[in-house]
């Protein structure tokens, strides 16, 4: 077990290794080859500004945060309903919704364009998609300097058990969220993904807030901002989401893995939702209730609900 507190020689040790990393960096950094990118140079060099910086911050903080909410899959039947029912009896289907059942096409940011803002980063896909959702709500503007600022607090909100690497989970992104204003978010691990769309969409609708899905298997950040589906879901249970509009903090570049990104607001279809949207696997430990389901940041307050 760790002690609680380190002696103070030792403290000040590590204060002052971590001084001299600095001092090495700054030099270094300093170097044409890095100013100019030189043959891919400035992006390596971001990777190691990213590690002093999580050397400098020390170890991950292990305390409370907001809980990852697994969601089973819903029953056909109501509970109320099957509660009530006698030993050996059927239950009495539930009466079906009476408004006409047709397509919805439904989104909240009428200009996706005015709400956009592109990582700075490739490591910043979190803070980027925290500033997009706040943007959308009218808390924050879209330029470089929110973005530096939320990206410079993420030690505010981190947590062992959100991200065992440290740095932004979903919960640090909830955090970060409060913190400017929008309460209110869940972390929600669903089984499948027709399922995590179709609650997603559903809080989207009421609460006209975004929720964040948490795409390339939780290594990066959609702001979902609406959907299209052939019944509302907020209506009928079994609607089928067949794709969502995004806010992809990636876009305009392109991805090894991933392939390239989309400009603000596009329509990614079921083909693209699947390739993108897949479930929680990372490759520095194993996380109980995220480990192969579909993770989503919903709204449970929003300008919907006259918050």
């Amino acid at each position: 077990m760790r002690p609680m507190y380190a002696r103070p020689h030792r403290r000040r040790s590590r204060l002052l290794r971590r001084l001299a990393v600095v001092a090495l960096v700054v030099i270094v950094g300093s170097s044409g080859a890095v100013a100019v990118d030189a043959f891919g140079a400035g992006e390596t060099w971001q990777k190691v500004l990213d590690r002093v910086d999580r050397f400098v911050a020390g170890p991950v903080p292990d305390r409370p945060s907001v809980v990852t909410v697994v969601v089973t899959p819903p029953p056909t039947v109501s509970p109320t309903v099957l509660a009530s029912v006698e030993p050996g009896t059927s239950p009495t289907p539930l009466p079906r919704p009476t408004p006409a059942r047709v397509p919805v096409d439904f989104r909240i940011d009428a200009d996706p364009e005015a709400v956009f803002a592109h990582e700075i980063r490739d490591t910043w896909c979190s803070p980027a998609g925290v500033q997009m959702t706040l943007a959308v709500l009218g808390l924050a503007d879209t330029s470089d300097a929110v973005q530096r600022k939320l990206a410079s607090r993420v030690h505010e909100w981190e947590s062992y058990d959100d991200s065992y690497n440290g740095g932004w989970g979903p919960a640090a992104m909830a955090e970060a969220l409060a913190a400017y204003g929008a309460p209110g978010y869940v972390i929600r691990a669903y089984t499948t993904r027709e399922q995590a769309l179709h609650d997603a969409a559903v809080a989207i609708e009421a609460t006209e807030a975004p929720a964040i899905l948490l795409a390339w298997r939780g290594a990066h950040t959609w702001v979902m901002t609406g959907y299209r589906a052939d019944a509302d879901p907020g209506i009928y249970a079994d609607a089928v989401v067949s794709g969502a509009y995004i806010l992809d903090p990636w876009y305009p570049n392109d991805s090894r893995i991933w392939g390239p990104s989309d400009p603000a607001g596009t329509f990614q279809d079921e083909a693209e939702t699947v390739r993108n949207f897949l479930p929680w696997k990372r490759p520095e430990g194993k996380y109980p209730d995220r480990d192969g389901r579909f993770i989503v940041l919903v709204p449970t307050l929003g300008p919907g609900l006259g918050r």
